[in-house]
């Protein structure tokens, strides 16, 4: 992940001025410094050519190219399809492994950690054969980042990376047998999991009609075009209905889909590279902390019912 101090890459001109501006005072080095009114300009100038271009480029997001993976391909695809971590992200709507164009990704992220993009496009190569592609891509080969493990106090613990998605995961019923390093006080009826660990950070993207829009993996499909490649291996699930959204899309999605699917040119992953609307800024950088807290009381099952 990048240094304390990181550049990123924002992209000017779309929804919303208020995020863009509330960003550069809370996290750019040395933003609160900037006058409001300059931010509000160059946003403004970037707006008015978001403007022009979804004349100019009417109906772009609608000539997005797929096609199936090479059979060179199919036996990584299927063997991901069967893992347990595929399954349980995309158990919900339909999806597939496809090969997608980049450059007509209909993007809803607005930054880039451009730092980061480098490191991870340097350790893939320009010439990348098509398995390395694929594994790039579906990070099967992912090393993972550091995790602390802070004790906050009795009953709340801290878990902190600079990773962006570190999250909560689910809980789990443990049995003696699957506790057979643990030690206690005594012997162990069961044991409740609280999971904090990593999502499976495939690239993937939702398609309606004839749009896809980039879902996750934003930081992969940047490093991948920097390098010149156009296409790559993309978990691909389709709706139907603005209502499926809501289950898989982020909110920014599913509370105005109209902005992405219906939009005569929403913002692609190539304005990333425009000069015009792509703003350079050098920010703190974060770490993601997920906080875990929890409570034991003993009781009998008198003092429940009461």
């Amino acid at each position: 992940m990048p240094d304390v101090n990181a550049r990123l890459i924002w992209l000017l001109g779309i929804p919303t001025l208020d995020d863009y501006l509330s960003f550069v005072k809370r996290r750019v080095i040395g933003g609160d410094k900037i006058p409001p009114r300059a931010l509000v300009d160059e946003w403004r100038v970037a707006n008015d050519l978001m403007y022009e271009i979804e004349q100019k480029e009417a109906g772009e997001a609608d000539r997005v190219q797929t096609k199936p993976l090479g059979k060179e391909l199919e036996k990584l695809a299927a063997e991901l399809s069967e893992t347990a971590h595929f399954k349980a992200m995309f158990d919900t709507m339909p999806a597939r492994i496809e090969m997608v164009e980049l450059d007509r990704l209909i993007v809803c992220q607005t930054e880039i950690a451009d730092v980061y993009s480098e490191e991870i496009g340097t350790s893939l190569g320009r010439n990348p054969s098509p398995e390395a592609l694929f594994r790039f891509c579906m990070s099967l080969d992912r090393v993972l980042p550091p995790v602390q493990v802070k004790r906050i106090s009795s009953e709340l613990y801290h878990f902190v990376s600079p990773a962006t998605d570190l999250r909560a995961h689910d809980v789990a019923l443990l049995r003696p047998s699957d506790l057979t390093s643990v030690n206690s006080v005594g012997p162990v009826a069961a044991a409740l999991g609280l999971i904090v660990g990593f999502t499976p950070n495939f690239l993937s993207a939702i398609r309606s009609d004839k749009r896809l829009l980039l879902h996750n993996g934003y930081h992969r499909a940047y490093a991948l075009r920097s390098l010149g490649i156009t296409h790559a291996p993309c978990v691909v699930e389709t709706v139907t209905r603005t209502n499926e959204l809501d289950i898989i899309a982020n909110s920014n999605v599913s509370s105005d889909p109209a902005f992405y699917f219906r939009a005569a040119r929403p913002p692609l992953l190539r304005d990333f590279f425009n000069p015009k609307l792509r703003k350079e800024l050098i920010v703190r950088q974060m770490e993601t902390i997920v906080e875990v807290k929890f409570t034991m009381t003993e009781l009998t099952s008198t003092e429940i019912e009461q």
